[in-house]
Parts: structure tokens; sequence; C-alpha cells
């Protein structure tokens, strides 16, 4: 049977505890994996571990030792389809900002369905405040995603880019507000 229910109610958002970081940590895995297709063969970054694994994230122990940052769980209908990663870190080289995406991530079977988009407007009614989303230059897909998916939320207000300086960031950094 169809569920008909509107995605508002289908997507959830989870804080993950310490406890349970295991779920982050094998989501993360996918999110690099998704990454290494974006990066020349010579990058070293991306090589598979003496276990098959990519390495963690760095500042990834922050979301759970950090008061300031958190990780999310993103579901589908209580389906583990991503994750949140939010921090107060500027890409802007001016040290913190009130909250900033840290990682953003949504398995490919729920991309292009709205729940990305459900999700990110679901982190920014729960945790409002000046914000950076910082996007990696040679990432497309996140280029066309976060300017419209921001724009979209009925929260959000003073969206501006600038472009990082090479140096702290090297991509767009969008700004804005979310009340």
């Amino acid at each position: 049977m169809l569920n008909r229910l509107p995605l508002s109610k289908r997507v959830t958002l989870e804080k993950i505890a310490v406890a349970d970081r295991a779920l982050i940590d094998g989501l993360v895995q996918f999110y690099i994996y998704d990454f290494s297709e974006m990066s020349p063969i010579t990058d070293t970054d991306f090589d598979f571990g003496p276990d098959g694994r990519y390495d963690d994230l760095p500042g990834i122990d922050d979301h759970w030792q950090d008061e300031c940052a958190l990780a999310l769980v993103i579901r589908y209908e209580g389906r583990s389809a991503g994750f949140a990663l939010i921090n107060n870190q500027s890409r802007r080289g001016s040290g913190y900002v009130e909250r900033g995406m840290g990682e953003f991530f949504v398995a490919r079977q729920y991309r292009h369905t709205g729940v990305a988009d459900e999700a990110l407007r679901q982190v920014l009614a729960a945790y409002t405040g000046r914000w950076e989303v910082a996007v990696v230059a040679r990432n497309t897909a996140a280029k066309a995603f976060w300017p419209r998916a921001i724009a979209a939320a009925p929260n959000v207000s003073g969206l501006t880019c600038v472009e990082g300086d090479g140096t702290h960031w090297n991509g767009p950094i969008w700004c804005f507000d979310a009340t």
C-alpha cells in the first residue's frame, strides 16, 4: 500500500548519542565513497585502509565531545537515509559561526525524491541561528542543491554566497539566518 503521509511526516531527524555512533560511522563510509569519485586517481586521501575501510572523517569525534556540535541521522519512514553533522566552525577563516553544516549526506536511493530538502528544512527549523554551508568546489551536484534548498526553507532570510579564499576553503559558502 502506498504511504500517503506527506514527506514532512515520513522524513525525521534523530540526534545520535555517542552510544549509537556506529550508525554514523557506517554511513560515513558511503559519504566518503561518493566523494572519492570526484577526486583524481592520484589523490591518496581516498585510499582504503588495511581493513578495507576509509579513515574516519577529520573532526568527527567533536560531534560527541563538543557541546556546540551534534550528529543527526536522517530517517525516511524510520529507515536510515543519511546524516547531518552540525558544528560551529566557519569556513571563511573567521573562526566560529553559530551554526555550520559540517557534513550532509543522503543515500543515493533517497536522492531526487525530496528527502534531502525536507531533512534540511527540518534541520533549519530545529536549529535556528546564523548559518554557513560550505561546498567543495568540485562537488557540482551539491553546488546545485544547496542554494535552491536553502532558499526554499520557509524560515531562511539574508541568503548570500561568498567564495572561499582558497586557504580556509575552496568553493562557495552560503551564509544565511534561520529563524
